[in-house]
Formats: C-alpha cells, structure tokens, sequence
C-alpha cells in the first residue's frame, strides 16, 4: 500500500536544504517560538540526516528521541552501531511500538 504524505492546511513547512534538519532552516525559530523542548528524529539516512540533525539538537539542548526502526541507513551495520552506541549517549532510542504507546499514553492523561 502507497501513501501519500502531504502537508494540511495549517501545517508548518520547512524546506531543507542541507544535511542536517537544521541547517540553513528557520527550524530553531519555529521549534523556540512554539516552547517546543523535545524532538522525536524518525527518517531516512540515520548515518546523514538522523546523526546530523540529532547532534544539532543535543548541541541546542533538546530532549531527544530517536525511533530506531523507524530510521534507515544504505549500511545496516552503522545504522545498528549508531542506534545501539552513538545515540543513546545524547538521545533516547524507542522502537515504532514504545514511541506509540508513549503518545498513546501522554494523550490519555
């Protein structure tokens, strides 16, 4: 099944053009002025735009969480090494299922 991913009338947009998610962005601007503190990083190339944008937000000061089978990388060795060693020395790593039943649950209370 194919699904489109399309942004809805009052969504933010942000285009990027470099990297890391915040490079060359308004992102900070955008994150700051909506008193957001913490950032789930989910994507593609966890070796290029996840490590890039994770080590920005941890430089910033962000709560971060990185869903790990929600990432992917062309070399599943790094991704595995960056997901099991790399990150959860500056984020939180979850699976698809622990994320899930954490907003399941910030949204219930």
């Amino acid at each position: 099944i194919h699904t489109r991913v399309a942004p809805q009338s009052g969504d933010i947009v942000v285009t990027k053009r470099r990297v890391g998610a915040f490079s060359t962005t308004d992102l900070e601007s955008i994150i700051r002025a909506n008193n957001i503190t913490s950032l789930a990083m989910f994507g593609i190339s966890t070796s290029g735009v996840v490590l890039s944008t994770v080590r920005w937000a941890a430089d910033m000061d962000y709560q971060i969480v990185v869903v790990s089978d929600a990432c992917a990388d062309l070399d599943d060795e790094v991704h595995r090494v960056l997901t099991e060693k790399v990150f959860p020395g500056q984020a939180t790593v979850v699976s698809t299922q622990e994320f899930t039943r954490a907003l399941g649950s910030s949204f219930s209370q």
